[in-house]
C-alpha cells in the first residue's frame, strides 16, 4: 500500500511480484495465495490513495478486490484441488456434534432432540449465508487494515484523507427500496429451501438487514451528538444490540425510518 501510494501501478506490480516470490522462498506454496490477496489489495488501495480518492472509495475498492481474490482462490481450490473448504467445515462441525451426542449417551444421558434440530438448522443456515459472511468478513478485514495502516502511512509523509465521522455516514436511499423488494419477494414468492432463489433471497436479505443496522447505529451516533450526549451512548447501544436481539431489531427499524423519512434533517430543523 505504501509503495503504490508513492509510485505508479507498474512499479507497485513489480514490487508485489517480488513480495510473492519472497513469500514462496520463506514460506511454502500455501503462502502464495495469502501474499497475492493482500498484495493486490494493497496495490489497489495505495493507488487510490496516490490519486487522492476519498477514504470511502479506498475502503469499498479494497474490500471488493479482497473479496474477489477470496472467491477466485476458493474456486481454484474446488476445481483444481477438489477441496471444498465450506463443505469441510460443515462436515467437521457435524462430526463434533455427533461426538458430543455419543459422549452424552455414554454417560447415560439423552440429548435434547430440539437442541439437535437447532444445531442442524444453524449449520444449514451458515452454509447458505456463507457468501454474505465472506462479503462482511472482507469489509471487516479491510477496515482493520486501514485502521492500522493509515496512521503509519501518515508517519511516512503520505497524504491520506481522514475518515468521515461515523455520525455523518448515511447510506443511499435506494438500499431501502432493495430491502423492501427483497422482503416482499421472500414473503410472497416463498422459494423452496435449497433452491437457487432461496439461497439468493436469504443472502440478499441478510446483507440488506446489516446495512439497515449500520444506518441505525449511525443515526444513534448522530442523535447523541446533536443532543450533546457522551460518546459512550452509541458504544453502549452497539454492545446492547449485539447482546440482545430485541435491541438489534429496534436499531434496524430506526435505520429504516431514518433512511426513509430523513429523520436527521427533521431533527436538525426542529433544533433550529
Amino acid at each position: 500500500m505504501m509503495y503504490a501510494a508513492k509510485y505508479d501501478w507498474k512499479n507497485a506490480a513489480v514490487f508485489t511480484i517480488a513480495a510473492v516470490l519472497l513469500s514462496l522462498i520463506i514460506g511454502t506454496l500455501l503462502a502464495i495465495p495469502i501474499a497475492l490477496a493482500y498484495g493486490i489489495t494493497g496495490v489497489v488501495m495505495g493507488t487510490l490513495i496516490r490519486l487522492e480518492k476519498s477514504t470511502f472509495i479506498v475502503f469499498v475498492a479494497g474490500s471488493l478486490v479482497f473479496l474477489a481474490n477470496t472467491i477466485v482462490q476458493y474456486v481454484v481450490t474446488v476445481v483444481f484441488f477438489n477441496i471444498n473448504i465450506i463443505g469441510e467445515l460443515k462436515t467437521a462441525f457435524e462430526e463434533s456434534v455427533k461426538m458430543s451426542v455419543s459422549m452424552l449417551e455414554s454417560f447415560g444421558q439423552t440429548p435434547d432432540e430440539n437442541l439437535l434440530k437447532q444445531f442442524e438448522t444453524m449449520v444449514d443456515l451458515v452454509e447458505i449465508l456463507m457468501p454474505s459472511m465472506l462479503v462482511m468478513a472482507s469489509f471487516m478485514i479491510i477496515f482493520l487494515i486501514m485502521l492500522v495502516s493509515f496512521p503509519i502511512l501518515r508517519r511516512f509523509g503520505i497524504k491520506v484523507n481522514k475518515w468521515k465521522p461515523f455520525r455523518e455516514i448515511t447510506l443511499p436511499k435506494s438500499l431501502l427500496w432493495y430491502y423492501l423488494i427483497a422482503l416482499i419477494a421472500t414473503i410472497f414468492v416463498q422459494p423452496e429451501v435449497g433452491s437457487y432463489w432461496h439461497w439468493a433471497l436469504t443472502n440478499l436479505n441478510f446483507i440488506l438487514q446489516f446495512f439497515m443496522l449500520i444506518q441505525g447505529f449511525t443515526f444513534i451516533a448522530y442523535f447523541s451528538h446533536l443532543k450533546g450526549y457522551t460518546k459512550a451512548v452509541p458504544i453502549v447501544a452497539i454492545i446492547l444490540a449485539l447482546l440482545l436481539p430485541v435491541i438489534l431489531y429496534i436499531v434496524r427499524i430506526l435505520g429504516i425510518i431514518d433512511l426513509g423519512f430523513d429523520l436527521r434533517q427533521r431533527l436538525q430543523q426542529n433544533k433550529k
